[in-house]
């Protein structure tokens, strides 16, 4: 494939027309359990889910940024949308995913799309840890034909009872089993024969489960789906008004985030999985958008591009978007021609396949990898995945995020100290980066090398690639302190290059590590605060004089930053000099002659 047309989505050819078909009903099969039962995990009626698959086939799948990326309500969701339903109503919940889906757009248009993989890999996983943590233990509840109790807390902490209550009732023991048993097939039907483990495992769990439904004796709470036309609720005026509310705002906020973030990084995660075309991220966002636009406008669940279906859809061997658009045309069809199959499927086979999300969702696998791989990210994920799992989902994000920005903020901020004494001088040398984050080990530093009682400190920060405000206050006033106690500081600052400065030209200049005449410099220091050394091949500078350094005399800096460092040590030959920049005392001996 040509680069140029690496972003393009490929025509299928007359041949493969069968195969992207056959795709699409595969697509269509996973879809459609997953489709109602997160409806049901949701707190709204099941058609909503419906609807919701149908556009993310009809309207995601139709816009070119994606090619094999599959779109419809996701678990992932699923906790969030149960907690705004139940704070602001099904009827307010159009008008949270209509918002988000502007905003959606909104952010692909100016091309932000690329902004959400800039989130730490860590903060991913913990979020997506603590969305199926909660969504497993609030399925247990309908697996059993019982409601959950609420918040993730109580669903965890309610769960002995659960089980007190499931032992002497029959009826919930029997879902509870089909439950078991769809969860059982979700994990070993990877393990079945290949052209059996073609068909779905949820699809067989279903059928399952309605022949189990249909045995006379048999009482298990079963699905009821009414007609879509009938479940549609396109928000009015008195919803509109809402937008005025803050907290209808964070939750647009929420829902924008987190679908967006969910998108691209399936996307991402799809990419890997083929070798066709790229997503283009920014289009993808927008056909999100477009998608949560009309089923916000429907009153419908938000849209999110799911892994399930995807990865369904690549393995299927899908080339095109024709699969993923055709998926949307089958649930629409299937709803409004055969919604009496719908109502045979028990509630407690559609929670084992949500229990089966959350499980994949948390990948408990990932948090031994990620201790062994960095112990810092996971102390952010599992961080990230404790919040949300005790508060909500934005919480959760925003404090994984703060805490992947501290762990960057410490690892970027390495500062190397080294300290010793030679002769009558106490010495610091300092390297990498000083920030305020390190202050209390610059601190202590200073304060060793003045209570050492030597006459003479040398501060050496030329190695240090970074200083912020903070770290250069305080040792531009500890440089002062001392000066006013009657010691000599002599202090070597980071700083860009400058030409040579004349003498009556008022002040004290930086001295460039280039030829007399104002070559190349390579290295630099702070003006005014201090009288820079002056490297001769012979002898002493006066202080109303500089004397060139020879064309000859190699300075070479090292490091990252080769403009703003020097070399802490003299080539053979030269010698090193400081200027004291305290008033000469009256009674001081005349200076001797300058050399050279």
């Amino acid at each position: 494939m040509k680069a140029a047309d690496a972003g393009r989505p490929v025509k299928a050819p007359l041949g493969d027309l069968g195969t992207e078909i056959t795709a699409s009903l595969v697509v269509f099969l996973v879809a459609l359990p997953l489709c109602i039962g997160v409806a049901v995990a949701s707190g709204v009626p099941a058609e909503l889910g419906i609807i919701s698959g149908v556009i993310g086939g009809l309207v995601v799948g139709a816009v070119r940024g994606s090619t094999l990326q599959v779109s419809g309500p996701a678990a992932g969701l699923a906790a969030l949308v149960a907690e705004t339903v139940a704070e602001h109503g099904v009827a307010m919940l159009g008008v949270i995913v209509l918002g988000s889906g502007i905003l959606q757009i909104v952010l692909g248009v100016v091309r932000l799309g690329r902004m959400f993989q800039a989130i730490s890999i860590a903060v991913v996983q913990g979020m997506l840890a603590g969305i199926g943590l909660p969504l497993m233990f609030s399925q247990l509840y309908p697996m059993a034909d019982n409601k959950a109790p609420g918040v993730p807390i109580e669903n965890m902490a309610g769960v002995p009872g659960l089980l007190a209550d499931v032992l002497t009732d029959r009826q919930a023991m029997t879902a509870l089993l089909l439950g078991i048993v769809t969860v059982a097939l979700s994990f070993l039907w990877k393990k079945a024969p290949g052209p059996v483990r073609r068909i779905p495992a949820a699809l067989v769990a279903v059928g399952i489960g309605i022949a189990v439904a249909a045995l006379p004796g048999v009482e298990v709470k079963t699905l009821q789906v009414g007609n879509l036309l009938a479940a549609v609720q396109v928000p009015g005026a008195e919803q509109f008004a809402g937008l005025a509310e803050p907290a209808i705002i964070t939750s647009i906020l929420t829902f924008t985030v987190i679908a967006s973030a969910e998108s691209l990084f399936t996307a991402a995660a799809v990419d890997r999985m083929h070798s066709g075309p790229r997503t283009r991220y920014n289009t993808e966002l927008v056909a999100q958008g477009a998608g949560n636009t009309v089923a916000g406008i429907l009153g419908a669940l938000p849209v999110t591009a799911v892994v399930a279906r995807s990865s369904a859809n690549v393995q299927a061997g899908a080339k095109t978007r024709l699969s993923r658009t055709l998926h949307g045309l089958w649930l629409l069809a299937f709803a409004l021609l055969l919604p009496q199959v719908l109502a045979l499927i028990p509630i407690s086979v559609l929670a084992g396949v949500l229990v089966h999300s959350g499980w994949k969702l948390l990948a408990p696998g990932e948090f031994p990898k990620m201790w062994r791989q960095d112990r810092g990210e996971f102390v952010v994920m599992t961080v990230t995945t404790l919040v949300i799992v005790a508060t909500a989902l934005l919480e959760g994000v925003l404090v994984g995020l703060a805490a992947g920005i501290v762990l960057a903020a410490l690892r970027m901020s390495q500062t190397v100290i080294r300290q010793h004494i030679e002769d009558d001088t106490a010495k610091i040398v300092m390297a990498g980066n000083a920030t305020f984050l390190r202050l209390p080990k610059v601190i202590e530093a200073l304060e060793s090398a003045a209570a050492s009682g030597k006459p003479r400190i040398r501060l050496d920060l030329t190695g240090v690639t970074h200083l912020d405000h903070a770290c250069r206050n305080q040792v531009e006033e500890f440089t002062a302190q001392q000066r006013g106690r009657g010691l000599r500081v002599e202090l070597l600052m980071p700083g860009p290059a400058a030409e040579a400065l004349e003498p009556d030209e008022g002040t004290q200049g930086r001295v460039p590590a280039g030829s007399a005449s104002g070559g190349a410099a390579e290295w630099g220091f702070e003006v005014g605060a201090f009288d820079p050394p002056v490297a001769t091949a012979t002898g002493a500078a006066a202080p109303g004089r500089r004397t060139p350094i020879p064309d000859t005399h190699d300075f070479t800096a090292s490091g990252p930053m080769a403009t703003q460092s020097v070399a802490t040590e003299p080539a053979p030959g030269v010698e090193w000099f400081y200027l004291d920049t305290r008033p000469v005392p009256d009674d001081a001996p005349p200076r001797p002659p300058l050399v050279g």
